[in-house]
């Protein structure tokens, strides 16, 4: 057995505020998480609208990595649903470092 070669970091991306109508039937501080690189988590009995999750999804990757100081994105963590009506946003956390072997991942 090799040992972790890298590292990453699992994220919870949660919904932070809504700052117009609900439409997609979540409520603040529903979330989901991103854990040992790509398994996707949430809570049994809730559901993430396909539309916030599809806006927060290009960002993962690079917050799941450390970013050089000055990145703006090593700063920033909130993103928006792309549905004018709700403005719904979201916060993107570090919530704990994943030792991984690089061999196990494709």
């Amino acid at each position: 057995m090799t040992q972790p070669d890298m590292s990453l970091w699992d994220l919870r991306v949660t919904v932070e505020r809504i700052e117009g109508r609900s439409v997609c039937g979540m409520d603040v501080g529903d979330y989901f998480e991103l854990t040992n690189s790509a398994e996707l988590r949430i809570p049994e009995g809730k559901h993430f609208c396909l539309y916030a999750l599809q806006a927060a999804l290009p960002l993962l990757p690079a917050k799941q990595r450390d970013l050089p100081q000055g990145d703006w994105l090593e700063r920033d963590c909130h993103v928006a649903c792309p549905d004018p009506d709700e403005r719904l946003v979201m916060r993107v956390d570090r919530t704990r470092r994943c030792d991984l072997r690089s061999g196990d991942l494709t």
